[in-house]
């Protein structure tokens, strides 16, 4: 066999054995990838993805889409040969799987963390868009959580609403912690509640739950490293009582990053006329009740999953920008959005055509 045959034919057995070998090596990492986007404007499984009773809404065109991103699930053992091919993929990110899943979570943990903010985010995004357009919004400190096995197990439940602490008014979830820890471990706390059953019954008929009830607790000591704070075992969180019904219907998403454009499907539905114009605009990004918006994990994978569905401006949080901006797809143009409020003006320059009006990402920001 000439030598030259020779050296390539062994060249190739190496390297089919080192592929051989790679598919058996497993590496600590995981995958990024672009999801699926969906129309907040329009329907999901034959269904609106909002849904508004009790209020007027109007038509509307045009995209409003939220966009979202696949990723390997906590127990997948990627090899050696998907992380290299992972790196060498432009649609695709590879990352180390504590980066995704911190402090070995599972995958039960982490979709159940998911569905939780992803709840929490329609929630916000109600409260955004109400306060947008200037329609009240009631809201209530609720416990949202119970520790297993915590003085609190049994004597209170997530849902109620907590009125008051030892006679003392609470108005904000953080009011809850600072009442409980002025007791020393041992000692007795009231809350004056609204029991869960009685506030959803309220909510359901739009008005306001009127019984209350007191419920003693003993304090425990706090978990902490030489510490001595009192604690009753409670989480305390932010509910609302809406003017009128919306309902976000789609599944099989997690995680808060939908909260700006869900906010603003609810404006464009409630208002005359269309935001967008009838152009294709997508985005991100987290919201709180007060309109803030925050940035979000895997911004490059979503750039490129609107532009591949279409999208002609994607609304970007202010904090994303500047990895956004490192590659952005041809063709989408970013916009750098750190409220409501600019979500909207950026909504309106692009609906009337002044696209030399909008604040654009740059590299550095």
């Amino acid at each position: 066999m000439p030598r030259r045959t020779a050296t390539m034919l062994a060249s190739t057995l190496i390297l089919i054995a080192l592929l051989c070998a790679g598919v058996f090596i497993n590496v600590p990492y995981a995958e990024m990838s672009p999801g699926p986007t969906v129309n907040t404007l329009g329907d999901h499984d034959g269904e609106p993805v909002l849904q508004i009773s009790g209020h007027k809404t109007y038509p509307t065109t045009g995209h409003l889409n939220m966009t979202t991103v696949r990723v390997t699930s906590a127990d997948y053992n990627m090899n050696l040969v998907e992380a290299v091919y992972g790196w060498l993929a432009h649609d695709n990110k590879v990352v180390p799987h504590d980066t995704l899943y911190p402090d070995g979570k599972t995958e039960e943990q982490s979709t159940q963390e998911n569905a939780e903010e992803f709840s929490q985010s329609q929630e916000s995004a109600k409260v955004a868009a109400l306060k947008e357009l200037d329609i009240p919004v009631k809201s209530w400190v609720i416990v949202s959580s119970v520790l297993k096995g915590s003085p609190a197990e049994g004597r209170l439940h997530a849902g109620d609403v907590i009125k008051a602490v030892d006679g003392t008014a609470v108005k904000a979830p953080g009011d809850v912690a600072k009442l409980v820890t002025r007791h020393k471990p041992g000692d007795k706390v009231e809350f004056t509640i609204v029991p869960a059953k009685d506030q959803a019954a309220a909510q359901k008929e739009h008005t306001t739950a009127t019984t209350t009830k007191d419920v003693t607790i003993t304090t425990t000591t706090a978990d902490d490293k030489g510490g001595e704070r009192a604690i009753v075992g409670i989480s305390a969180g932010t509910d609302h009582t809406y003017p009128f019904t919306i309902d976000i219907k789609l599944a099989d998403v997690g995680g808060p990053s939908a909260g700006l454009m869900f906010a603003l499907g609810i404006v464009d539905k409630l208002t005359p006329g269309n935001l967008t114009g009838g152009k294709f605009v997508a985005g991100t990004g987290t919201i709180d009740d007060d309109g803030k918006v925050g940035p979000i994990g895997g911004i490059e994978m979503k750039t490129v999953g609107a532009r591949d569905k279409g999208a002609q401006y994607f609304l970007t949080p202010k904090d994303n920008c500047a990895a956004a901006a490192k590659d952005t797809p041809s063709g989408l143009t970013l916009v750098k959005v750190n409220t409501i409020d600019d979500a909207m003006s950026a909504l309106k320059a692009i609906g009337a055509g002044r696209t030399s009006d909008l604040p654009r990402c740059t590299a550095k920001g």
